[in-house]
């Protein structure tokens, strides 16, 4: 099994944090919440899912 390189890690952290979040709202989707477009725990997360694709890098594409 690979490690987890640093990006990969954060985005784990901060699906955790997502997923309490939609837990303690009782809703199972960010989609349903009122703060959807607001919502800092969510565009935290987004960040840290394209940043895990990219590794960090902000010009030039992805790295799959």
């Amino acid at each position: 099994m690979n490690e987890r390189d640093e990006f990969e890690q954060e985005m784990d952290t901060k699906k955790e944090l997502l997923e309490q979040c939609q837990s303690s709202k009782n809703l199972n989707s960010c989609y349903n919440c009122a703060e959807l477009f607001d919502c800092l725990t969510r565009k935290d997360y987004v960040d840290a899912v394209y940043n895990s694709m990219s590794k960090g890098k902000t010009e030039g594409g992805f790295d799959f």
